[in-house]
């Protein structure tokens, strides 16, 4: 399998998800000075607050996606290790963050790294357990899984524009998606699933079986691959 990857955007977003947490520490601590020592300043003890949580939000956003170690994206090039030489993964190069394009066909796949269950029940998903510190950060925006068919619906749109605009007059090939979740503690049950969600491990064998149907042919495969950065 051939890995591409766009080190430069990931090497600029680690250093602001690293600059911009221990900035936000500095405005937190400044805050929480001022509420103490000059409680007439109330007003900019406040405002530092906000803005030093605001800060830490944005530092958490990037952190996540390319500061952790392991990051996404080798997670799910170890998790595709030996798959064929016919088989490319792009990350951060198209307007998808992952896109797999192989005889399996064009796979959008998107990563989580939470743990518990996730359920799939009257056309909602549900993350459920998990421990006090996921809760934690879904009450903040960070851990929930919100709308994945919404949202891979959206990415499937633009990526087909995306390659609408480097392959003029070619048909492109039909875009699918799939849910991966790297966390072992995990237990998936969305069996009547609008799409496929599955644990890391079990991403390798899921690319094999699709790859089986010969979804895209060598000369198709060519066009794409010849159409997106190398």
């Amino acid at each position: 399998m051939k890995i591409v990857k766009n080190e430069k955007l990931i090497k600029r977003n680690a250093k602001i998800g690293q600059w911009t947490s221990l900035s936000a520490l500095a405005v937190l601590g400044i805050g929480m000075y001022i509420s103490f020592q000059r409680p007439d300043l109330f007003v900019y003890s406040v405002a530092a607050l906000i803005v030093g949580f605001t800060m830490t939000q944005i530092g958490m956003f990037f952190s996540n996606r390319w500061g952790r170690s392991p990051r996404p994206d080798e997670q799910l090039d170890t998790a595709l290790k030996g798959i064929p030489g016919d088989t490319t993964i792009y990350h951060y190069l198209t307007p998808v963050s992952h896109l797999l394009i192989g005889p399996a066909g064009l796979w959008i796949l998107q990563p989580y790294h939470q743990r518990g269950k996730v359920t799939y029940y009257k056309n909602r998903w549900r993350l459920t357990g998990g421990g006090f510190m996921q809760a934690y950060m879904t009450i903040f925006g960070q851990e929930g899984l919100g709308r994945p068919d919404i949202e891979l619906a959206n990415q499937i749109d633009s990526l087909k524009k995306y390659l609408s605009s480097k392959m003029e007059d070619t048909e492109i090939p039909e875009v699918q998606a799939v849910l991966v979740f790297s966390n072992d503690q995990i237990e998936i049950d969305t069996t009547d699933a609008p799409l496929p969600a599955l644990k890391l491990k079990q991403l390798k064998d899921f690319i094999r079986q699709k790859s089986k149907e010969k979804t895209l042919g060598s000369l198709q495969l060519e066009q794409l691959t010849s159409a997106l950065p190398s």
